[in-house]
């Protein structure tokens, strides 16, 4: 077989275009706040992760042309080398202080910040523990580390506790669980988890992703969330969702940041965050820090489009965060809905396998604080109509 015959007989993506379902790649021409324009059309965008609403605050675009000015648009380098800024130890520091950790360390995709952490600290002979429903950063990374693998059931506290078990305790183990897990919006059972870490002598990590600017009193995440940041060795989380930008970092102990900070080969052979970048965070941060009624804003839409979806008929699963999903099942069906709520001005995701387990296939929805009630009425509507067409509600 030729390497290259897997790729002819890929056909599936020109299949679903010909039939006017591919979902994919699609081309946004223009963004202002939460309306988009596709092909033309302005549609209300409730398919992204932008929940505090900052990716067009004035003065985060504004602390983003400063940065340019002063930096340029690139560093051009490395961490290791050339790539460090003083706005990187800035931004570091501040994050670590927002986190009540030690220490932080800034890289440059959330999907190169697993990759390093897991890859770097956990060796040969030492084991790391995952949900079977992480991310796939996570599935990535621990492939990349030289540990033994294992998986536990989704949120099966008891199943965790099997696993751990069955691990000598002499070995050294890392447990990584997604905080907010991204396609469903359910939350790791984090004091539990803590818990059990403590008794089989295991470290715990927690990828915070869609979980920090949105959960806990001062949106420090899903730890804050439970009362458990001091039990939660290391937090990862994203730039890309609550601080509108990109990147990631990781928040713990300063001597073990500082190890994942000289072995992490995802850190040391990429180029750094760019400035603009950067200076997003920062500005975002501070809104964060100073702003909760943000949080108090976006909470009450959550409610609201829960509570809406819920009383038509749908199946929002056991979501407990703004990512809601709607549960389809089958993938044509849940193709045809994604289709007739774009013709109707409403930008959403399907999602099916292996994003979800075969025949779990969803429309994921996400909401922003600065959605107004005529998006979220319409948005509501339209899903009822469009359900209703289809004969899913």
């Amino acid at each position: 077989m030729g390497l290259f015959d897997k790729c002819y007989k890929f056909t599936r993506a020109e299949e679903t275009m010909e039939m006017g379902i591919y979902p994919y790649f699609t081309p946004i021409q223009e963004v202002k706040g939460n309306r988009v324009l596709v092909n033309g059309q302005e549609m209300i965008m409730v398919g992204s992760n932008n929940y505090l609403g900052l990716i067009d605050h004035p003065k985060v675009k504004q602390a983003a042309k400063e940065a340019i000015e002063r930096y340029g648009v690139a560093t051009c380098g490395s961490r290791f080398l050339n790539g460090t800024l003083d706005l990187h130890m800035k931004l570091e520091e501040r994050l670590a202080n927002f986190m009540k950790k030690e220490a932080a360390l800034a890289f440059s995709t959330g999907f190169q910040t697993n990759l390093g952490i897991i890859s770097t600290l956990v060796h040969r002979g030492e084991a790391v523990i995952t949900d079977r429903m992480v991310h796939a950063s996570i599935i990535d990374a621990c492939r990349l580390s030289y540990g033994t693998i294992y998986k536990f059931k989704h949120n099966d506290m008891k199943d965790l506790e099997r696993v751990l078990s069955s691990i000598d305790k002499k070995v050294g183990k890392l447990i990584v669980v997604d905080g907010v897990f991204s396609m469903e919006g359910d939350l790791a059972n984090l004091p539990e988890i803590v818990k059990l870490a403590k008794k089989y002598e295991a470290k715990v990590m927690v990828d915070d992703a869609h979980g920090i600017g949105v959960m806990g009193a001062h949106g420090r995440g899903t730890a804050e969330h439970f009362g458990v940041e001091d039990e939660v060795d290391l937090i990862m989380g994203t730039f890309s969702k609550s601080f509108a930008s990109l990147g990631g970092f990781v928040a713990g102990e300063k001597k073990v940041i500082s190890y994942i900070k000289h072995f992490a080969r995802s850190l040391i052979f990429s180029a750094s965050i760019t400035p603009a970048s950067v200076a997003t965070v920062l500005a975002t941060l501070e809104i964060i820090e100073n702003e909760p009624e943000r949080r108090e804003r976006l909470w009450a839409i959550t409610k609201k489009m829960k509570e809406g979806f819920e009383s038509m008929g749908y199946d929002t699963g056991p979501t407990q965060t703004p990512i809601i999903p709607v549960m389809i099942g089958n993938d044509e069906q849940a193709f045809m809905l994604w289709r007739l709520l774009r013709e109707n001005g409403i930008f959403t995701n399907p999602v099916i396998y292996p994003a979800v387990p075969k025949g779990e296939a969803l429309i994921r929805t996400s909401y922003s604080a600065t959605h107004t009630d005529e998006d979220l009425d319409k948005v509501l509507d339209c899903f009822e109509r469009c359900g209703r067409q289809l004969g899913i509600i």
